[in-house]
């Protein structure tokens, strides 16, 4: 799914509750990691989350549900990127343009996660 469109989801729920659930169901739908993928572990997480990549193309796992589909939103911005382009991108703000109403936990797990693509 494109950030695009995930942005646009959420936009239309008011509800932080629901919201959150939205999330989960958006993490549901991550695609599997092929097997010749690149991963990361992303240290900074409560969960464990891998990013991972073949060439531009951005692949993710998690532990938890929210966090799958908070990863699956962070991947949705920079997939098919390159790393000079996800240098330009603003990140952070594009994710709390998302108003979700996550713990300080999960943010600072948001936080290495966007310290790990802009360290590409």
């Amino acid at each position: 799914m494109k950030f695009q469109e995930i942005k646009q989801m959420l936009d239309l729920i008011d509800d932080p509750v629901v919201k959150l659930e939205t999330v989960m169901d958006i993490g549901r739908q991550l695609a599997p990691v092929p097997d010749n993928a690149e991963c990361s572990v992303i240290s900074g997480c409560t969960s464990f989350v891998q990013i991972c990549r073949v060439g531009n193309n951005f692949y993710a796992t998690a532990d938890s549900m929210l966090v799958r589909g908070i990863v699956a939103i962070i991947i949705s911005m920079v997939d098919g990127c390159d790393a000079d382009a996800i240098k330009k991108i603003d990140l952070a703000q594009m994710f709390a343009d998302l108003k979700l109403n996550i713990g300080a936990g999960r943010l600072n797990g948001v936080n290495s996660m966007i310290r790990f693509l802009k360290n590409l």
